[in-house]
């Protein structure tokens, strides 16, 4: 198993434990898990493709071991957020289609070029930029075209896709249109009105654009039906391990995960002490012990990703056993209510904050968040890799 800093590089010997000799805390990611999860698209949604969303770092879990391990897996798309991720991941995979979702600003060019990065072209601007940059000798150069179907966010509003369907010949000039995309506002969200509208807006930009390869869905929109699979599906979050058949942060035990657990967060006890009843725990005192308890700390606090908002709301796994974070989460610290287990933890024994007795949609659920910003969070966390 191999250490990896922070920042996705090999780690200092501090941070191994087998030089340290102890170490306070890890996160260890899964690569067979999420090769696992890619091929479960792939089956799921062929005969479309499967792209992986690689964004932020693999979603917190490092692109410099997540992006080779899913390509092994016989990925050959991804997308990424920023330039700069695309760059990196470039040199990783010389060979991957790696498209750009920021889009063709100037400034970004001359390096999209360099590095045979595609943008996600999410304007009139950035199209006659992209457009022009072909003209001036750059040669054909392949584009995407993200069209906004009810985000409001990135992509061609209504009236400049109007424009377009009506130009197209000259506005994209020199440009291969290797695909058109669109992004569900309420993917998770089965029942939800917007997923039908969003599928007849991008039917109907669909049927003015020239033909090109498609793609709507991502890891949610991917389990409503068929009709959104289109050519290309863009899993990302399901990918590390979110369950895509729950809504964002909203764990259950209704039905098993069908995607793997790929991220296991565990922190090590630093001290256990006995308290009497009455007696408070952490910074200003919000939990006050209703009988004689057991206290353990434990080495994780909110520098290193956790959530605040699980003061005297989180769990816990000790031994496969489920035990509450009592007081409030601190900078480096947590602290937990053993005193139900039938033996305390002993100093130095790992505590699963996260992984398979403490499932990563339970996180979100008590935190009030979702999948996304809990791993993207682990930051300061040394991450070891398996597979």
């Amino acid at each position: 198993m191999d250490a990896l800093s922070p920042a996705g590089h090999p780690a200092p010997m501090g941070l191994n434990e087998t030089k340290a000799g102890f170490e306070a805390a890890r996160l260890t990611v899964r690569l067979k898990a999420i090769a696992a999860n890619y091929a479960t698209y792939r089956r799921m949604t062929g005969p479309a493709s499967v792209a992986a969303v690689v964004k932020a770092d693999a979603y917190g879990l490092g692109a410099a071991r997540v992006a080779p391990a899913l390509a092994q897996a016989g990925c050959d798309s991804f997308f990424v957020a920023r330039l700069e991720e695309g760059i990196a991941l470039r040199a990783l995979l010389p060979k991957a289609r790696i498209f750009v979702l920021d889009g063709a600003y100037p400034d970004a060019i001359p390096a999209l070029i360099r590095y045979a990065l595609t943008p996600v072209l999410n304007s009139l601007a950035q199209i006659a930029a992209w457009s022009a940059a072909a003209r001036a000798g750059a040669g054909a150069l392949d584009a995407v075209l993200h069209v906004d179907t009810g985000m409001n966010r990135l992509g061609l509003p209504h009236d400049e896709l109007a424009i377009l369907a009506a130009e197209h010949g000259k506005r994209l000039s020199g440009l291969n249109l290797v695909l058109v995309m669109s992004h569900l506002a309420c993917g998770d969200e089965p029942g939800s009105k917007m997923n039908p509208q969003q599928l007849s807006r991008f039917r109907q930009a669909l049927s003015v654009l020239p033909p090109a390869p498609a793609s709507l869905a991502a890891s949610h929109g991917a389990m409503l039906s068929p009709d959104y699979h289109f050519d290309l599906v863009r899993p990302g979050v399901a990918l590390y391990g979110a369950d895509p058949q729950k809504p964002e942060g909203q764990g259950s035990k209704e039905a098993p995960n069908l995607m793997q657990t790929a991220a296991v967060l565990t922190a090590r006890v630093l001290q256990v002490r006995r308290i009497d009843s009455g007696e408070s725990v952490g910074y200003a005192a919000t939990f006050h012990a209703k009988r004689p308890s057991m206290i353990a700390t434990i080495a994780l606090g909110y520098a290193d990703g956790i959530p605040r908002t699980l003061s005297n709301k989180g769990t816990v796994g000790i031994r496969g056993a489920r035990v509450p974070v009592v007081g409030r989460i601190s900078m480096d610290l947590m602290t937990l209510d053993v005193s139900d287990l039938p033996e305390p933890p002993h100093l130095g024994e790992e505590v699963e904050v996260m992984g398979d007795t403490i499932s990563l949609g339970e996180v979100a659920m008590r935190a009030g968040t979702n999948e996304y910003e809990i791993l993207t969070r682990l930051r300061r966390v040394p991450k070891f890799y398996e597979g």
